[in-house]
């Protein structure tokens, strides 16, 4: 009897266990089942998206028609929180620290690979605190100039007057570490010439100050200085790499200018969160892809000289980490050095 007794015991706690995990079970799958149909409706709300510099600037020149486009392919606002100051580390900051909610997105990109190997104390790891997603455009790096003070055509004619006169030059860049600075710094590398360099809180600063004649030239992305080469008030002396850009298809190429290995290009690119879902990621990811086939975005991106991305997430997760090794390498060689 007593046998029979703990097994009719052990018979009803199995009884009880069962009916516990089925009812576990209903609770996960009604969760799940929750969750599905509330990511299915993503966005229900305006979602945010950091740009880390001021308004005027490169990557607000392709966020503000990527935000507009967005509006109309996923039927919410993306509104653009602009955060500038620290060459754009301000703000990767602000967004490295946004919650993983689904609704808060990064729009970094050259100057935050650069960021690690110039500034010793970032308050965030772009690789540990966000989730690269996508490439969104890609764009030469231009040399451009304030025609009333550098009244020369040719960067030839620009580079005999730096060396017979050094230090009487000065340009401009988006801040300290940005990839303005360290495409003037790796022009004075390559050209052997003494520039001084004037930093501010972002790409637009820079040009204003440049259209005013407070800096002799900047060193920036084509896609923030294209309206300003087009309405003359600044002149564009040369694209870097191998090959002119057929937006400007009148401005030399580096190249050509003899300075062969002069490669800088300005691309931004999406992140989220670190902890962001990955749902919410797919449904962003599938917006991004609508967005560039759409005949507004391919013409605004080609009157700026860029290209939209076509890397996977994964290919643009390996750019990244291979853009932080590159430019740890030019920053090793220019000797730049930012204290905080």
């Amino acid at each position: 009897m007593q046998v029979s007794g703990a097994t009719d015991e052990f018979k009803a706690r199995g009884m009880e266990r069962r009916a516990l995990l089925q009812t576990m079970a209903a609770l996960v799958a009604t969760t799940a089942s929750a969750w599905g149909h509330a990511s299915n409706d993503w966005p229900n709300k305006p979602v945010n998206l950091v740009v880390p510099f001021p308004a005027g600037g490169g990557t607000d020149t392709f966020a503000r028609p990527f935000s507009a486009q967005f509006a109309k392919v996923a039927g919410k606002t993306l509104v653009i929180d602009n955060r500038g100051g620290a060459g754009g580390t301000l703000g990767a900051s602000i967004a490295a620290k946004a919650a993983p909610d689904g609704y808060n997105f990064f729009m970094g990109g050259t100057h935050h690979v650069i960021a690690p190997s110039v500034y010793p104390k970032l308050e965030y790891d772009l690789e540990r605190d966000f989730v690269p997603l996508a490439l969104l455009a890609s764009v030469p790096q231009v040399l451009v100039v304030n025609p009333k003070n550098v009244p020369f055509n040719t960067v030839q004619e620009l580079l005999a007057d730096m060396r017979s006169k050094p230090g009487k030059y000065s340009y401009g860049s988006a801040g300290p570490g940005s990839s303005h600075h360290l495409a003037g710094e790796l022009f004075k590398l390559q050209t052997k010439t003494n520039i001084l360099h004037i930093p501010y809180k972002g790409a637009g600063p820079a040009l204003q100050d440049l259209i005013a004649g407070n800096v002799d030239m900047v060193f920036d992305g084509l896609g923030s200085s294209a309206q300003h080469i087009k309405s003359g008030r600044i002149k564009a002396l040369m694209v870097a790499g191998a090959q002119r850009n057929p937006a400007f298809p009148d401005v030399p190429s580096a190249a050509e200018c003899g300075l062969p290995d002069y490669t800088v290009s300005t691309w931004y690119g999406l992140w989220a969160p670190k902890g962001t879902s990955e749902a919410a990621q797919q449904h962003m990811l599938d917006e991004v892809r609508k967005i560039g086939s759409s005949d507004d975005i391919k013409a605004a991106w080609a009157k700026n000289g860029a290209e939209y991305g076509k890397l996977n997430q994964q290919q643009f997760a390996a750019m990244v980490r291979a853009e932080i090794q590159r430019w740890a390498q030019v920053v090793k060689a220019s000797g730049v050095k930012i204290d905080s």
